[in-house]
Parts: C-alpha cells; structure tokens; sequence
C-alpha cells in the first residue's frame, strides 16, 4: 500500500493550485507533503485542459486573464507566492525537456487579447505543477486511473483510502475531491438514440467534450442535424470545415472588415443546426485596447444589490430581473444615445429614459420604453428576446432568411463598432450583474424554488449566452459558413427526433418542411451536477449515503436540488445523508460549486479567485492534518 499525505482526485486547475498552495504554506526543510494525484486523462492538465487535443478547441477567455497564481486580491490565510500567469510563462519560460515541439510558436502568437488553444493552457498547467514540485516541499505521484470509491481505513490516525477502476488504492491522511467539470451519463433518450443509430445504421455524436468524440465518423458532404449552439458548437463547427482541410480568408467588404469568406476544403458536411435559444451565443468584441471596458450599472448597481441581499427569500423574477430587465433596456439605449443619436425620436433625452425605465413595472412596460424610444426599427430591443432571433414566430422560410440575413449583418457590424454598438454594451451589462446575482443565492436573498426555476433555469443559459461568446474570429468563421450555405440555422425551439429510419429536425420558427439526415451531431455541455454524472466516485458515495445533496430553502414546499454536492461552507468538508462532516474529505470547484459561487471559474490575474481561495483552504487543512500526526507514515 502507497502512502499519502493527501490524495487529490482530479488532476486539472485545482488539483494544481493545491499543489501550489502546500508548496507555498510549507516551511523549508521540513519533510515533503506526499501528494498523490489521480486523473483519468492527465495530470496536470486535466480533461478540458488536456495536452493532446485539437489547437483548434480554444479558451473563450483572453491569454492574460488565466493564472494558477493569487494575489493580493483573493482573500486567504496563506502567503502570496509570485508565479508566472499564462501570458508570461509563454513569453519567458525556459523549455523543459519534456515540452511538446508546437508549444514554442503557439507561445510566440499569443497577446494579452488573444484565446489560448486549450492544450497550451494544459501544459502551462502541467508545467507550474512541476514549478510547485521543484521547491522540494512536495513531493508528487502522478497516477493515471478512475476513482470509484472512497473509504475509510479504520486505522486510529483517521486515513482514507480511494479506490480506483483497476483495483489499486491511494491512502492518504486527508483527499479533495476536485474532479472539474464532470461529465453526465448517459440519459434514457441518448441509449434510445445510439440503439436506433446502431439499429438503422446512422450516425449519433452524443453530448460531451469535443476532444473525447470520433469525429471522422461524421460523413462529408451529407446534411447532419446539429442541436446545441453553444460553446461547444463553435468547437464542432471548427473541427469539421477547417480541421477538415477548409479555410477563412477576408472576404474584403470594406464596410464590415470582419466578414470572412470560406473556402471549402472538400469533407465538410452541410450543417443544419438549431437550439432552445435559435442563435448561436453571442459573440465577444475585439476591442481597441484589447480589453472589454467595465461597464458601471446605472440602476442594478452596488447599492441596489446590497438592498436586495438584506431581504431573504424573494422570488428572482419578481423581485430581481425587472431591474435588471431596466438596466439591459439602459445599455442598449445609452449607447444609442452616445454613438447613434439618430437611430433614437428627437427629443429623447437621458433623463427621461431613465426615468420612464425605473418606472416601468415589468418586461412588456420595459421594452415599451425602447419602443417609444427608437425610431429606427433596426435598433429595437425585446428584454425577453436577448439571445433569440428578433420573432417568436412560426414564420414562412423567406421571412426566416431575411431574419438570419439581419443577425449576420448585426453580428459582424458589433464586431467592428465595440465600443458603440449596443449589443456589446448589453453583454457587457450581463457580465456585470450576473456575479452579484450568483451572491444573492449564496446570501439567502432568493427562495429556494425561484434559484432552481429561475437562476438554474434560464439566467445562468442567458448570462452564457451574452457573456461568455466566443472569440469574435470563431463567430465570424461561423457567420462566413452561414454565408457560403455550408451552416444553416434552424430556428427556435429545435427538436430531433428518430423517425422512420432517420433523424428529423424541427423547429418552432420555421414553417417548412421538417429536415431529414442521417446523421445527428449534440453539442451540449454538462452542466456539471452530480445528480446523473458518470463518475463512479461521485455517483457511490452518493448511492451509499457517504454524500447528499445540496438544497436551497423554500418557503413553497420541499427545498429543491442545487444538483451539486453539499459541504460546509466553511472547511468545504463533504456531508453524508445525516449531515454528518468528513473532516478529512474536502471537495473543490464544479461538484459543489452551489456553496462555493464562482470556483467554477478559472484564476484571472488582480481578480479575487474562489478557486485559489478554495485551493489555499484546502492546503491549510492538508498541514494542519500533517502536522498533528508528524513524519509517521500512512498505513
């Protein structure tokens, strides 16, 4: 049996900034902390992050804004250790042997605004954890298996044991659980789906991560049903035109820069792709300083929030979104007023629109206001249509057309305008207010039933939609495919189905006849809640009662599932059915992301972390644990 000082299953971002933590708190000349980490894929760099996937899968956030390193901004008890984020280790890092050959030029292009391919974040990550082991204060064993138990030993010193797939253990004095984003087994509709495929010979890519599917078994030149138009999509997209040997080139429209034109290679399929949304996610802008500025909330703003969280138990479509609701309506309207006076009736002046907007008691009254205030039908705006096509519909196919026409042209015009377009301004309104909505929920501000309807129910998809795009080239990519007839969108509402030997896709927008192909593509992402994961680990101590669920209080019947696990908020210690701690158990990040708000997101340089902050708790605990028991070992 190997010993441990500590076991972390999970070998991405947080497995790696615990590492650095411990390395960090850790006196030197003190004996190492023994680490084991486990990963399925690799360590270091984790499954997202994994060194061996296509660099056309790419980060949707820029090259400087991802660290493994806090700073002064994320509050901890442990000492802030200097290191290098992505930007810098890419332009200063001396190579170890071990570095893969593309790394060097994927570095040399890299710029503070530009998105990182996926697997050099993954050897940036890969490379600190080895940066933590040099300081001789940990000592790592990399171990590549699947968890699928936990257990404890019963020796006196409290140790646990993690079992993996292939019979071996881990033991270690303490574990953290920090898998990331896991995956989802496989519903009753998706076994249908691969049955009928197999049965009827077709071809059905099931939800997941990109870099895990067989792509080559998507069939050129035939139509294929895609549903799912978020981020995964615009991977998927990239993977079967240009990783299939097509190519963008400027297609030289000198009023819309940013339009592209591309150039098949010969194997792409025809695209036919729909969603609950319709459109694609919002794209981000290039903007002149490389940065997006910081938009300052005129109604939603600190203050307001601050009101809002004092009072428990409110209902978020009632109590919260019509403010927010407003202060979209003021973005988009504010940057009309700056940049584009004319596209609003004479006379419209800030303080009546702010005025007539506080006054407005729901949506409809809202874009009332925007109604009355535009005169240019071009630059209308529905609060409740922000990430849909401009109709509800059903509508005839030319009307269709026309409408997807109009959201090309707007998406590239956004592109080249940044600053003076307003559907940025209303993106970057929603990056704004969606964090101090997350806070809301961890504060007890809203009832139970309102954050699972409400905030997990369709803002948390709306604020991904507006604020979390991709980069701006990848949507103009997607835009040039919609021009060549290689993509074509389906519409709102979008259905597929298994009927007849075949899958037909249909959409509530589109009165034409239904499509039919014979191969079907699901881009969806998890969602990363345990209820239905396929992790073994997560999924046993769930079924054993070792673990229970997060809930949200409700004054309106039974609290609902957050869908993630349930821990202290304080020590992060998992709770089994009776809400007993495990005190040498600690989970991090995605599958109790309910009591720990924002770990799911990466570390950004001068910006407070949860997920370092969340790391550097975890290490405490680790050597605190390691101390008390002193240099005798595990076992």
């Amino acid at each position: 049996m190997r010993a441990y000082d500590v076991v972390v299953v999970g070998g991405g971002p947080r497995a790696v900034s615990v590492v650095e933590r411990l390395a960090a708190r850790h006196p030197d000349g003190a004996p190492p902390v023994r680490v084991a980490v486990l990963d399925r894929v690799e360590v270091g760099a984790g499954a997202t992050w994994r060194t061996d996937q296509s660099p056309l899968l790419l980060n949707n956030t820029y090259s400087a804004h991802t660290t493994i390193y806090p700073d002064a901004s994320t509050p901890m008890t442990g000492p802030v250790t200097p290191g290098p984020d992505l930007l810098t280790w890419a332009r200063e890092s001396t190579p170890p042997p071990d570095r893969p050959a593309w790394v060097a030029a994927e570095a040399a292009a890299l710029r503070p605004w530009s998105y990182p391919s996926r697997r050099i974040q993954g050897v940036y990550y890969r490379e600190q954890l080895a940066r933590a082991e040099a300081t001789g204060r940990v000592r790592v064993t990399r171990v590549l298996g699947t968890a699928t138990g936990l257990e404890r030993t019963g020796d006196a010193d409290g140790a646990r044991t993690v079992l993996l797939a292939d019979g071996g253990t881990l033991t270690g004095r303490f574990v953290i659980l920090a898998q990331g984003m896991v995956q989802a087994r496989r519903s009753a509709r998706e076994r249908a789906l691969v049955a009928a495929a197999e049965r009827d010979g077709l071809v059905y890519i099931e939800p997941g991560m990109p870099a895990e599917r067989d792509w080559g078994r998507v069939p050129a030149g035939e139509s294929v049903l895609v549903t799912g138009l978020g981020a995964n999509f615009f991977d998927v997209v990239a993977l079967l035109t240009e990783g299939r040997g097509g190519h963008f080139e400027p297609a030289g429209d000198p009023a819309r820069p940013a339009r592209l034109r591309y150039v098949p290679g010969g194997r792409e399929p025809h695209l036919v792709a729909g969603s609950r949304r319709g459109l694609p996610y919002r794209s981000k802008a290039a903007y002149p300083q490389g940065f997006p500025p910081r938009y300052e909330p005129r109604l939603a703003t600190r203050e307001w929030f601050e009101r809002i969280a004092a009072v428990p138990g409110q209902d978020f479509r009632r109590d919260v979104w019509p403010q927010l609701a407003r202060e979209f309506a003021w973005a988009h309207l504010s940057t009309l007023l700056a940049h584009r006076p004319r596209a609003l009736v004479a006379g419209a002046a800030e303080a009546d629109l702010l005025a007539a907007l506080r006054a407005a008691p729901d949506d409809t009254a809202v874009d009332a206001v925007v109604a009355g205030a535009v005169a240019d039908e071009r630059w209308a705006l529905s609060v409740t249509r922000l990430d849909r096509p401009r109709g509800a519909g059903p509508v005839d196919p030319g009307t269709w057309r026309r409408w997807v026409r109009e959201h090309v042209e707007d998406e590239l015009d956004a592109m080249h305008a940044p600053l003076t377009h307003p559907r940025n301004t209303v993106n970057r309104a929603m990056a704004a207010v969606r964090g101090p909505v997350r806070r809301l929920v961890t504060r007890g501000a809203l009832d139970g039933r309102s954050v699972a309807r409400d905030i997990d129910g369709w803002f948390t998809a709306l604020g991904l939609a507006l604020a979390s795009g991709p980069p701006p080239h990848r949507t103009a990519q997607v835009l040039a495919l919609i021009d060549a007839g290689v993509l074509d969108l389906l519409g709102e509402d979008t259905t597929v189905t298994h009927e007849d030997g075949a899958f037909t896709g249909r959409s509530a927008v589109r009165r034409d006849a239904p499509v039919r192909a014979r191969a079907f593509v699901e881009t969806r992402m998890s969602k990363g809640i345990v209820t239905d994961t396929d992790d073994p680990l997560l999924a046993g101590l769930l079924r054993a009662g070792r673990a229970r669920l997060h809930h949200w209080p409700s004054d309106y019947g039974p609290p609902p599932t957050s869908g993630t696990l349930d821990v202290t908020p304080d020590g992060f210690h998992l709770l089994d059915a009776a809400g007993v701690a495990d005190e040498r158990v600690v989970v991090l990040g995605i599958p109790a992301e309910a009591v720990q708000p924002g770990s799911a997101i990466g570390a950004t340089p001068g910006t407070p972390s949860p997920l370092l902050a969340g790391a550097d708790r975890a290490a405490a605990q680790v050597l605190a644990v390691v101390r008390e028991a002193g240099a005798e070992p595990v076992g």
